[in-house]
Formats: structure tokens, sequence, C-alpha cells
């Protein structure tokens, strides 16, 4: 029984290591591979759905009336990739995969449409600009013969949505046709507890890579325990922060937690997963760790505190 035991147990971790970033009910989105070209993270503002309006032009080049339309964007390939779909008011799909390409520095993507199918996908190449705008190019002409690129802009993005442009473009960039105009504004739905559970880890990951440890701590019930590796359980924000200070010299460049489920039953939720890290040491010298945790969250005046934190290290 062990040696199959143990051979159900590898299963479980690779298959969980092979789609830990995937698509899931805890993160609906996905979510970056820290493994992938840091570029992974150039189209996090767009991901999630919007509600947008396409305008496109008439044949005599006037301004259509406005369509109305849904854009979604999430992680793929356990978030080494990011794919997009569109669906309009007609029932139209569209969309594209995106894949960052380090050796030429540029993201790559192919784009499909449920209206024109094809055996070769149109592709578009750039990457994102100084200005935060994500800007991608592909050859074409303009109906004069003029050499020049058909280009997209993602522009103004922001927590509430952003803006795209298609264009025509001569090879300077000076000159402009747009044809095609998108105004997405992100949807918003009443926050959900888990919604909640995952803001909250993230400003304990921020507060501590900030060294704000009075935010940290406050994060905690008044009567929250943390059970550290080889220590006996710490209760009470006195001596959390006395355990959470970090030392002078040392800095916390990277923390993040990965949760895999978080279920919700009434006022106490139970959150397990994986977590990261990097610190920078006294002697300048970056230290990687990783583990896993398993924390119990309390609804306390419509807020959700650590009660319970649970974590060790993992070195697979």
């Amino acid at each position: 029984m062990k040696p199959i035991l143990s051979l159900l147990l590898l299963f479980s971790f690779l298959s969980f290591s092979q789609n830990q970033y995937t698509v899931s009910d805890t993160n609906p989105y996905g979510l970056p591979n820290p493994e992938a070209p840091e570029q992974i993270k150039d189209f996090e503002g767009l991901i999630g759905k919007c509600n947008c309006k396409s305008v496109s032009r008439n044949q005599d080049q006037t301004w259509a009336d406005p369509v109305d339309m849904t854009w979604e964007w999430k992680y793929i390939m356990n978030g080494m990739a990011v794919q997009d779909e569109t669906i309009k008011a007609d029932g139209k799909h569209s969309g594209s995969i995106r894949q960052f390409i380090a050796d030429s520095s540029k993201w790559y993507v192919h784009y499909y449409s449920s209206g024109a199918p094809s055996t070769t996908l149109p592709t578009w190449e750039g990457g994102k600009k100084d200005n935060g705008n994500i800007v991608l190019y592909r050859d074409q002409k303009a109906p004069n013969g003029a050499e020049g690129w058909f280009r997209l802009t993602f522009y103004d993005i922001n927590d509430t949505g952003y803006k795209w442009v298609g264009e025509w473009t001569d090879k300077t960039e000076k000159v402009t046709f747009p044809t095609w105009k998108i105004d997405c504004k992100r949807e918003r739905n009443t926050v959900s507890d888990v919604d909640m559970i995952k803001k909250n880890t993230i400003a304990f990951s921020r507060a501590y890579m900030d060294g704000d440890i009075d935010a940290l701590v406050n994060m905690y019930t008044e009567d929250g325990k943390i059970f550290p590796n080889n220590r006996k359980i710490m209760s009470g924000k006195t001596d959390l922060k006395s355990y959470w200070e970090i030392p002078e010299g040392v800095k916390i460049l990277h923390h993040k937690v990965i949760p895999t489920e978080i279920t919700i039953e009434n006022d106490t939720a139970y959150d397990y997963g994986y977590y990261e890290g990097k610190t920078l040491t006294k002697d300048k010298k970056e230290v990687a760790w990783k583990g896993k945790y398993l924390i119990v969250w309390k609804k306390i005046d419509g807020n959700w505190k650590i009660f319970l934190d649970i974590w060790n290290n993992v070195t697979e």
C-alpha cells in the first residue's frame, strides 16, 4: 500500500504544479506563472471581464453606431500565456492567444474570429511602452499602396477599464487613420467573500514587502494566532508584531500567496494553498523560499481577518 500511496501523492503534487496557475473557482481568470517572462504581467490591467462599446467605420468613412460587446481576459497554459475573447451583441465571437517570446522581446498575438475562420491566423507583434500603453503592429498597405502598419493600441488602462483603437499608420507613425475604437468599463459585481479574502491576502503581501508591520498585524483578529516552523503557538498583536518585525538591513523583495481553495461557512473561512517569496539578507544575498499554508479567517464587522495562520516551508 505504501508504494501506491506514494505514487498517488506524487501524482497529486505533479498535477497541482502543472495546473497551479490555471483558471479555477478560486482564481476565475487564472494567475501569472512566476516562471514565465516578467512581461506576462503586461496585460495584468486587462485581466477580467469588461462591458464595452465597439465603433467601426462605415464604407463612406463615417462612424457606425456603437455595438455592445463583452471582452474577457484570462491567463492560460498554467499562467504562461494570455487569452482574450470578445462576444458582440449579434453573437459573433473573436479572440486571441498572446505569448511573449523572450528571444525577440516581443508579444505575438494570434487572432481568430467566428465571422471569418482562417487556416492561417493573422499575427500582431509588439509590447508595452514606457507610458503604459500596449501597442501591437501588423504590416498592412494603405488603399493607395503606401507601406504601413495596422496598429492596435490599448491605452487609459486603469481600475475602471481601458480603451482600444485600431488604426492604419505609415512607417513613420506620423500619419494615422483610425478605423475601429472600443471603450471598455470593468464589470463591477458585489464583492464576494472570496474576493475580499483574496484582496486582503494581496494586501498582506504588500504590507510585508513594504515593511509595514502594523498594517500586517492589523489583518489578524485580536486573538489571532500563528504557528511558525519550530516555534510555539504565538497569540495576540504584541507577539505577532515581534515575530513579523523585519530585522534591520533585511528586505522582503517578493511575497505572494497562491490560494488553492477558499471555502466559506457563514462567518468562518478555510483557505489553503502555497506561498513564495524572496529575501535580501544583510550581506546582500537574495534567498528564495516557498511553502504551503492553511488559514482560518473570521468575518468581523464585515471584514475578513486572520484567526489561525499555519505554514511551513517546502523544498520541492
